[in-house]
């Protein structure tokens, strides 16, 4: 009888990446999707504590788990990601019995190991045997979609730098991912032609701080050779990398995503404050004004980069003068998109160990709502300057009745045509602006149609 696997994921794209990646190995093994979650076999909640928000979600699902465990007791509960970490587990397996395994971030081990002791396979084999079997079942299917997402999936995240060894005062990561590691060039691009098989097209290489992918290793490898590698691809049209940290912003990087097409002028390179005496507060290794000369770098070479920032409002101290410097910083830069998130105290984290939080909610929210005030005018005009021009846009899925896709610049496009132009590459001319959205028709195709109908074919 088949067995039904759930995964409830929360968080980043590297959380996203995870789940598809377990996702394959456990239908390697046998299992099926299952929608809902309280009647699936095996449940596993991939969770992020990065915010008290995502944290107390994670918590809500456990809470609703323990209830289905007590009716069902043979379904397995896994917990992954952040809220496992490094060295939670015996803490949460106290807290949460119920749950079976635990799993750290992009570790999907604990979870086969214990499969490969339950009746999946015959008992009358030894451990060793069974747990070869495990292997030889997800080898030549680890990196395949899964069944939700084959036939479906233009885009895809590839982590390619695990953890952080940087410790910015307010983060959890590096003591929820460990320390950075790098992944191998060869197991980066073996996955990536995977997908492109798979009918994926443009890929997103993930890491905490992105541009420091391969100093771990005691060669030349960097993130520059590699994005060249993978651009290079066959059947890969677009290439995009997160989040950078202005320290490690090179001209040999910059000039990488200048010279080569594939990859997308979109750069996120978090600034978290506009003021000198915040930014040292968060240790993020860097001034105001060296944060301004890596973006004058990059806009220097690449005049129509797309840059995205980061900015946490009411850090520990901050004062109404040090926010409006942040605000007339963002003023200043008119980036692409700021994600702005208020500040809240992670266990562990040196912030929460050395310094207050006294900034009241209501005005870490006043602040917040100040610069998504600010975001939305300039993003306003910036679109409004798209208004009858053509755009380059890589078609992802339908989204209420219209085609939705993205251009270079990861500006979100919405057109209506009754082709089928999944994975196509169309220009659509721009009929409409809002700040957050284009809205056009399409004025050419680039491809004749073949993707969409290698894409069906392997949803059949």
């Amino acid at each position: 009888m088949s067995r039904t696997y759930h995964v409830w994921t929360i968080g980043c794209q590297m959380n996203e990446a995870d789940s598809r990646h377990l996702s394959s190995q456990l239908e390697a093994l046998g299992y099926t999707p299952g929608q809902a979650v309280d009647e699936a076999d095996l449940v596993v909640l991939n969770t992020c504590v990065v915010r008290q928000q995502a944290e107390d979600k994670a918590l809500n699902q456990l809470h609703r788990l323990r209830r289905t465990k007590e009716a069902r007791p043979d379904i397995t509960i896994a917990l992954m990601g952040c809220m496992v970490g490094m060295k939670e587990a015996p803490r949460l397996k106290k807290r949460f019995p119920f749950v079976d395994v635990f799993m750290p971030p992009s570790e999907t081990e604990p979870l086969l190991e214990y499969l490969s002791d339950q009746d999946l396979y015959d008992k009358s084999r030894s451990f060793d045997m069974r747990e070869k079997a495990l292997r030889e079942a997800i080898q030549d299917e680890e990196f395949s979609l899964p069944t939700a997402l084959r036939g479906q999936s233009v885009t895809a995240n590839v982590p390619v730098v695990l953890g952080c060894s940087h410790a910015c005062t307010f983060c959890v990561i590096p003591y929820r991912r460990g320390a950075e590691r790098s992944k191998p060039p060869e197991d980066v691009l073996r996955e990536i032609r995977r997908l492109t098989d798979q009918g994926v097209r443009e890929v997103t290489l993930l890491g905490q701080i992105i541009d420091r992918y391969g100093t771990d290793f005691d060669d030349e490898t960097d993130l520059a050779g590699l994005l060249r590698r993978v651009a290079a691809v066959p059947g890969l049209e677009r290439v995009r990398f997160l989040t950078s940290h202005p320290n490690w912003m090179t001209d040999r990087l910059i000039d990488t995503v200048a010279d080569t097409e594939k990859i997308c002028p979109h750069i996120e390179i978090p600034v978290q404050a506009g003021n000198d005496e915040v930014l040292t507060a968060m240790r993020r290794g860097y001034t105001v004004d060296e944060y301004r000369r890596v973006v004058d770098r990059i806009r220097a070479r690449m005049p129509d980069a797309a840059i995205h920032s980061d900015i946490i409002v009411g850090f520990c101290g901050e004062t109404e003068a040090q926010f409006m410097d942040t605000y007339r910083l963002a003023s200043e830069m008119r980036w692409e998109k700021i994600h702005i998130a208020k500040y809240s105290v992670r266990p562990k984290t040196i912030a929460a160990r050395s310094l207050p939080d006294d900034v009241p909610a209501d005005e870490k929210e006043r602040r917040r709502k100040i610069l998504d005030d600010l975001q939305t005018e300039i993003l306003e005009e910036k679109n409004r300057a798209l208004l009858d021009s053509d755009v380059d846009v890589l078609v992802e899925n339908r989204h209420k009745g219209k085609w939705r896709g993205r251009t270079p610049h990861n500006k979100l496009v919405f057109f209506e045509d009754d082709r089928d132009l999944t994975g196509q590459r169309v220009t659509v001319r721009i009929r409409e602006t809002r700040p957050y959205s284009l809205f056009g028709s399409v004025v050419r195709n680039h491809d004749g149609l073949p993707q969409a109908a290698a894409l069906a074919s392997l949803a059949r």
